[in-house]
């Protein structure tokens, strides 16, 4: 058996993960081993694992492939204290492999790489919570006993009647929603449940070797939101509302921004502490309100900085809590999620003022599909719960063995340049399309692609050509372009193979799959991708949220809006509803 796979992915085709472990579950001969997490809250979980048999190294290789990989993703989706495996210990080929894992994850070093990414996140996050380090342990399979099943606690208040009342909230109250993305942030404010105005502003964070260039720009935007809403109820110069309105332009430079916001701000004065909530919907692993992953490429840039401390400087990230609640009023408040986590959220806000608020009962699962995947997942009784949830990161193929071969910073490359590893973000997001096309027919992207030495890349500067790039290819496919059509298929079948990872690993019953960002805005790359998603997966359904979605007062008015969609502007309204949590 493992013979036959290798040669697949010699041809540099797939091997899906959640397709070998079926296949080894099934298979008599494989050795069963249980993997059993505990979670930085103290609960367990178990994951039924079956390792194969092997005849040679380079089978053994890809065994051992397969148990780090079921290892990570479980690090990547639920993150945790101990890992504890049981077995045969008296196999002794998997015991040698087993103790394998402690150098392989990197527990004893403290600037980790590759799979121990995900440890270097878990010590992160038990620093915030008081938890000791990361640790795997052995036990035999005789000892085994299955985790009891906690029965379900009843919601004191149906999920639906909980958002709507969030909705009503928002009146009288002037209120911000920031989605930060890799390669833009979007604002939106409201005024006394009243949509005041909106604005996108173009970055690339994993450039920069600062966290103040991280930081500045959000709080900077946020401050001109203030600023236009305190302006709702000032009678300012004309000068001052004209600036104001200049700086809400989308090519409006920083220098114009600032500017105008500290005209206002001047001439305002006390008047300008009128910022009630913000919501920040931010890409890593959020807690508690704090961002305490620090793996995600969009800090790429700060993690190479020779000059910088990044702990210290991923510590001042990871407070933007505190500088955001500096912009409010003393009542204010601010809340902070994954930005996978927000589209969850926000398609369940809509949900819950339509007449299809009963899918609530399930809770519902959502993806952010833009610069990379997003994953959310707001339970039935509304709780998002206190997981990493970094599916972006999850490693889905073993196989592909040519394509592995390139640089992550290289386009064709199915390596996560976070991690170096064939993670998810390279099958789904803008990446996979570049992959995919120049896989497909390298012409699909003629006139976007540069030489960086041995690398192949998508440039961003002197222009940043990600955007247009993936435009182009959405154009090409929507105008009939075959290979430009196969590209979203084959993404629609890689978010059908995280799908069924994520079933595995966090079991979540909604039976359907909300998805946000650029993906989604032209419906016939949505047909496309869902064509893909359903060779896959068949009892799922996946859900646009796009206009159609848009039922709270502040979202019907996201889509009457000129030059905006709810596609892409719909997490950063609703996280106006979630700084209300």
């Amino acid at each position: 058996m493992l013979s036959e796979l290798l040669e697949q992915a010699r041809a540099d085709r797939p091997l899906w993960l959640p397709d070998l472990r079926e296949t080894f579950l099934r298979d008599p001969d494989a050795r069963p081993v249980t993997l059993r997490l505990t979670l930085h809250d103290g609960s367990r979980r178990d994951f039924p694992c079956a390792l194969p048999r092997w005849q040679n190294e380079e089978e053994r290789a890809l065994a051992a492939d397969f148990l780090y990989a079921c290892v990570y993703n479980c690090l990547a989706a639920c993150s945790g204290r101990e890992l504890r495996l049981f077995f045969d210990t008296s196999d002794a080929e998997l015991r040698a492999l087993f103790d394998s894992l402690e150098t392989v994850f990197q527990l004893r070093e403290k600037r980790r790489r590759g799979y121990g990414k995900v440890v270097s996140i878990a010590g992160r996050i038990a620093a915030s919570c008081g938890g000791g380090a990361f640790r795997f342990e052995q036990e035999d399979a005789a000892s085994y006993e299955p985790l009891s099943e906690r029965a379900a606690e009843a919601s004191p208040a149906p999920l639906d009647e909980k958002l709507r009342a969030l909705e009503k909230r928002s009146a009288g109250l002037a209120l911000c929603g920031v989605d930060v993305g890799g390669t833009d942030i979007k604002l939106a404010a409201a005024l006394d449940g009243r949509l005041v105005c909106t604005r996108e502003y173009d970055w690339n964070p994993a450039a920069y070797g600062h966290v103040e260039e991280i930081t500045e720009p959000i709080l900077l935007l946020t401050r001109l939101m203030r600023a236009c809403l305190a302006a709702e109820h000032a009678l300012l110069p004309v000068s001052v509302n004209v600036a104001l309105a200049g700086a809400l332009r989308r090519d409006a430079p920083d220098a114009a921004v600032r500017a105008a916001v500290e005209e206002a701000e001047s001439f305002l004065g006390a008047e300008i502490d009128v910022l009630d909530g913000v919501g920040l919907s931010f890409p890593d692993v959020v807690i508690g309100d704090r961002i305490l992953g620090g793996e995600t490429p969009k800090t790429e840039g700060l993690r190479r900085n020779a000059d910088v401390d990044y702990e210290e400087a991923f510590a001042r990230l990871g407070g933007l809590r505190e500088e955001l609640s500096a912009l409010c009023r003393r009542t204010g408040r601010v809340r902070i999620t994954n930005d996978g986590n927000m589209a969850a959220f926000t398609a369940a806000m809509e949900l819950s003022e339509s007449a299809d608020a009963d899918v609530l009962c399930r809770g519902v699962v959502a993806h952010s599909l833009g610069t990379d995947l997003g994953t959310g997942w707001l339970t039935a009784d509304g709780v998002i719960p206190s997981l990493p949830m970094e599916m972006y990161d999850v490693i889905l193929d073993l196989g592909s063995f040519r394509s592995r071969l390139y640089a992550p910073e290289d386009l064709r490359s199915t390596r996560n340049e976070n991690s170096g590893l064939p993670g998810a973000r390279r099958y789904m997001g803008q990446a996979a399309a570049y992959r995919l096309a120049w896989k497909r027919d390298p012409a699909l992207l003629e006139g976007y692609t540069a030489r960086d030495g041995e690398l192949l890349v998508i440039p961003t500067e002197p222009q940043d050509l990600r955007k247009p790039c993936l435009e182009h290819l959405m154009l090409l496919a929507e105008d009939g372009d075959e290979n430009a059509r196969g590209v979203f298929r084959e993404i629609g079948g890689s978010l059908a193979a995280v799908t069924r990872e994520m079933q595995f690993l966090l079991r979540p019953e909604a039976d359907s799959r909300f998805l946000f960002g650029r993906f989604i805005k032209r419906p016939g790359v949505f047909a496309l991708l869902r064509q893909g998603f359903y060779e896959g997966v068949k009892d799922i359904e996946l859900i646009p949220s796009d206009e159609e979605l848009a039922r709270t007062p502040l979202m019907r008015a996201l889509a009457a809006a000129p030059d905006v969609t709810v596609a892409q502007f719909g997490q950063a309204v609703g996280a106006i509803y979630y700084s209300l949590t």
